[in-house]
C-alpha cells in the first residue's frame, strides 16, 4: 500500500510545512555564518598579505635606488709636478732587506702625503673650466675616500705617473643625494647641502654623462666609513654576521639535536624530565634581550671574552636558539611513525641502533627545517648584539671571531640614526634588502633540503 505526503498536522506538533520552513531557515543561517567565516578569514589573509605587501614596496622603494650610486668617470692624469715622487725604490745588489724594506716605507709614506686633491681638481677642470678656480667647491665633489683609490693605484703600478687614465670616482654623498631628488631643491640656499657652484656643476655633469648612477659596489666591498659616507658598506657587517651564524650551527644545532634526542627516545619520563621540558618551552618566549644581559654577565664579564666579538655574538646567538632546534627536533621524532621502531627492535636492533639507523635518518629533514629557521631568526636579531658591544664603531673586517666586528641588523640600527638622513636613509633600506635576502635565502634552502631529504612511509 503506497503511502502519500500530506500536509496534515502531526497530533501535537507542528505541521510539515511548518518544520520544513524552520529547517531552510535554519539552512540558510548556517550558510550565512559559514559565508561570513569565509569571508573573515579571507579577509584577514588578504589583509595580511597587504600589509606585508606595503612593508616590502615601501623597503624597495626606498632601499632600490641606493644600490646605485653617482659616480664620476674623469680622466686622470698623473701629473709629476703635482705627485713629486721619487721612482718607486727596487733593491740594490748587496742591500739588505731592512735597509730596502726603511726605503719603501719611506716611499710609501711620500706615496700617501702626496696631492691628490689636486689631480682630482685638475681633472674636474678638463670637464667645467671653471671648477679649477674653486678648489674647496671642487675638492667636496668626490668622496673623500676616494683619494684612496688613486694612490693604490700608484702603489701597485707605479708607471702610470705621468700618464692619463680613465678613473671612475664615487660622487660626495651630498652629491648623489641632490641628483637623486632626495632632498627638496626649492629650499632655501642656506639649507641646502651642496653650495650653488656645486649643485650647477652636478646637474651639468650629469647631463652631459660624466656622472652617471652606476651599481654601487662599495655597498658590497667596504667597511663602514665615518670619513666617507659615501664608500660606506656592508662588508664587516656580513663577514662578521656570517661567522656568527658559523658558531651557531657549530654549537646549537648538534647540542640541540643530542638533547632532543635523549629526552625524546632515552630519558626517563620523570619530574625532573618534566621540568626540563616546561623549562625548554619557557626559553624559547624569553625575550632576545634576556639574552645578551646572560652573555653580557657570563662571556664578558665573567669569562672575560672580548667585547663586540663575534664569538660572544654566536655564543649569544645559540642560547637563543637552541630551545627551538630541541623544540624542532623532538617535533621530528615524534612525526616518525612508531611502528618502525617497533620493527627494528622487533629483528633484534638495540635501541640506541633503531634510533641511530631507523628513526633519525626519516626525522632529519624536519630537524634541518628547524635548525635552519632557528638559525634565520638567529641572523636577524639585534637586541642581544647590543648589549655585548657590537654597536660599536668598527671600520675593519674582522679575520678571526675574537676580534671586533659589527652585524648585519646592527648595522641597519646604526645606519638608521646617521645625522645624514637623507642619504642614510636609502642606505638602512638596501641593508635591510641584504639582510631580508640572506634570510629568505636560508629558508628557501630549508624548504629545498626538506624535500631532498624527506621520506614517505
Amino acid at each position: 500500500m503506497a503511502i502519500q505526503s500530506t500536509d496534515a498536522a502531526i497530533p501535537g506538533g507542528p505541521s510539515i510545512i511548518e518544520t520544513r520552513a524552520r529547517i531552510q531557515q535554519r539552512l540558510a543561517g548556517r550558510h550565512r555564518s559559514e559565508f561570513i567565516f569565509r569571508s573573515v578569514g579571507l579577509g584577514a589573509i588578504l589583509l595580511g598579505i597587504a600589509l606585508v605587501g606595503i612593508l616590502f614596496g615601501s623597503i624597495l622603494a626606498k632601499g632600490i635606488p641606493a644600490f646605485t650610486q653617482a659616480t664620476l668617470h674623469l680622466n686622470v692624469t698623473f701629473d709629476t709636478d703635482i705627485l713629486r715622487l721619487p721612482p718607486r725604490p727596487e733593491q740594490a745588489p748587496g742591500q739588505s732587506a731592512a735597509e730596502f724594506h726603511a726605503e719603501l716605507i719611506s716611499w710609501q709614506r711620500k706615496l700617501r702625503t702626496a696631492n691628490w686633491n689636486r689631480l682630482i681638481q685638475a681633472a674636474l677642470a678638463e670637464q667645467i673650466p671653471a671648477i679649477g678656480d674653486n678648489a674647496r667647491d671642487a675638492g667636496g665633489m668626490v668622496a673623500s675616500g676616494e683619494r684612496v683609490k688613486l694612490w693604490d693605484m700608484v702603489e701597485s703600478d707605479p708607471t702610470i705617473i705621468g700618464k692619463t687614465v680613465p678613473v671612475s670616482l664615487v660622487a660626495a654623498a651630498n652629491v648623489d643625494v641632490w641628483l637623486k631628488g632626495n632632498i627638496d631643491r626649492t629650499l632655501d640656499q642656506r639649507y641646502q647641502q651642496l653650495t650653488a657652484l656645486q649643485q650647477q656643476w652636478s646637474d651639468e655633469l650629469y647631463e652631459r654623462g660624466v656622472i652617471r648612477m652606476d651599481f654601487s659596489t662599495s655597498l658590497f666591498t667596504n667597511v663602514d666609513s665615518r670619513s666617507s659616507p659615501a664608500t660606506a658598506g656592508l662588508l664587516g657587517a656580513i663577514v662578521g654576521s656570517l661567522m656568527m651564524m658559523l658558531i651557531v650551527l657549530v654549537v646549537a644545532v648538534p647540542v640541540g639535536v643530542m638533547a632532543a634526542i635523549y629526552l625524546e627516545e632515552f630519558a626517563p619520563k620523570n619530574r625532573i624530565t618534566d621540568l626540563i621540558e616546561i623549562n625548554i618551552n619557557n626559553l624559547a618566549a624569553v625575550p632576545s634581550i634576556v639574552f645578551g644581559l646572560l652573555g653580557a654577565a657570563v662571556f664578558i664579564n665573567f669569562l672575560g671574552l672580548p667585547l663586540s666579538a663575534p664569538l660572544v655574538g654566536g655564543l649569544v646567538l645559540s642560547l637563543m636558539t637552541l630551545p627551538t632546534v630541541i623544540i624542532a627536533s623532538r617535533a621530528s621524532l615524534r612525526a616518525v611513525p612508531p611502528s618502525i621502531r617497533q620493527a627494528a627492535l622487533g629483528v633484534g636492533a638495540s635501541p640506541t641502533q633503531a634510533m641511530f639507523h631507523h628513526t633519525l635518518p626519516l626525522a632529519v629533514p624536519g630537524m634541518l627545517t628547524g635548525a635552519i629557521i632557528g638559525v634565520a631568526q638567529a641572523l636577524g636579531e639585534t637586541a642581544p648584539l647590543l648589549l655585548i658591544g657590537m654597536n660599536a664603531f668598527v671600520a675593519s673586517v674582522p679575520s678571526t671571531p675574537m676580534e671586533q666586528a659589527s652585524a648585519l641588523p646592527v648595522q641597519i640600527y646604526l645606519w638608521q640614526g646617521n645625522e645624514l638622513r637623507n642619504f642614510f636613509e636609502a642606505r638602512t633600506s638596501a641593508a635591510i634588502i641584504v639582510l631580508l635576502a640572506v634570510m629568505i635565502t636560508l629558508n628557501a634552502l630549508a624548504i629545498v633540503l626538506r624535500h631532498r631529504f624527506e621520506r614517505r612511509w
